[in-house]
């Protein structure tokens, strides 16, 4: 078997929720591991609407998605979790000790006394393109994400999309790139301005091309991409490229977890209001994954989740501690913890 990381908790997802049961968990002294399908942490809050307010967080009147994120990161950073991004989490089997062995897509193990599942609406899939043939393409010269940028070096690379992805990827691969060509169907993005105006600087330097247009065809054999056909408003041209990274959002997907014997509603994971635990001992949800009733779809209340969460899986893993509740504004203890006291 391949190296395994081992936990306190694993925690599928890195949203706000995922990010909060971090500080929650490490308040009770368990360590944490987070594995997400995204490059980042954040969950839909960072990849979708990074720039878009908020206003419903106790005592931000307003504050950005990635804002939040942000402040998340800064939060929890006192308890040292781990992150693997870029996975999905594929298995899941319970040892006869009683720990999980949750193994990945990409297939590294994890095991861990207690699940926390925080994958928001599901995993995020990426959305297919509708360019004929692009399957057989897919995994050896089509990639949805980056997972190591030195996989791209010296290619011809095409970048296609109008968002922060296709930008940020734009501006961080055109260093290693033979030659990079951006498509978007036309000249407006919605990315960050900054990232937009840094990309145009380096159409005008002659260090990237830019078609507008759509790719309607790819050329290529074996798997091998050879060049792209992009119809633009002026007709066709052809890109030459080895390398496409197609950005055209993302779905939301329960994905494997479905498949691991919970009992579900409407896609979505029963718990109970009191531990928030699902109807497999030692595996918990929270955020907008499970389902009660009443159930409300806001970031504060899976916080509110988290935190009975938090006090129900510290008597799972510890059934004969004696836990005593305690305030973060008086308990020394706590402070410590958290580097605000000596």
């Amino acid at each position: 078997m391949s190296d395994i990381t081992r936990t306190d908790i694993l925690v599928i997802g890195a949203g706000p929720v995922g990010l909060f049961a971090v500080f929650e968990l490490g308040l009770l002294d368990l360590k944490c591991h987070l594995i997400d399908i995204l490059d980042r942490s954040g969950g839909q809050c960072a990849e979708l609407y990074p720039e878009k307010p908020i206003y419903d967080i106790p005592a931000w009147p307003s504050i950005t998605a990635q804002g939040l994120v942000d402040k998340l990161m800064e939060q929890i950073e006192p308890f040292g979790p781990t992150f693997t991004f870029n996975r999905m989490v594929s298995g899941l089997e319970r040892l006869e000790d009683g720990t999980f062995r949750v193994t990945t897509d990409e297939g590294e193990v994890f095991e861990a006394k207690a699940i926390v599942i925080a994958a928001g609406g599901g995993s995020f899939q990426p959305k297919r393109p509708p360019i004929p043939g692009i399957e057989a393409y897919e995994g050896t010269s089509v990639f949805y994400s980056v997972r190591r940028m030195e996989d791209f070096r010296d290619h011809d690379i095409l970048i296609v999309g109008g968002g922060d992805s296709a930008l940020d990827w734009t501006l961080n691969l055109q260093p290693l790139a033979r030659r990079l060509t951006l498509v978007h169907r036309r000249a407006e993005f919605r990315a960050a301005p900054d990232s937009v105006n840094r990309m145009f600087a380096l159409h005008e330097e002659e260090k990237i091309g830019f078609e507008i247009g759509q790719v309607s065809g790819l050329k290529g054999e074996n798997g091998e991409l050879q060049a792209a056909i992009v119809k633009g408003p002026h007709g066709e041209v052809e890109i030459p490229c080895t390398r496409m990274l197609p950005f055209f959002g993302l779905t939301m997907k329960l994905g494997p977890i479905a498949d691991w014997g919970l009992s579900l509603h409407e896609n979505l994971i029963p718990v109970d209001t009191e531990k928030f635990q699902t109807s497999e001992p030692g595996i918990f949800a929270v955020g907008d994954i499970n389902w009660y009733p009443g159930k409300l779809k806001l970031i504060l209340s899976g916080f509110h989740e988290v935190a009975l969460m938090a006090q129900a899986a510290k008597r799972y893993i510890s059934p004969g501690e004696r836990i005593v509740f305690q305030y973060t504004t008086s308990s020394t203890s706590l402070q410590k913890k958290l580097g605000v006291v000596g």
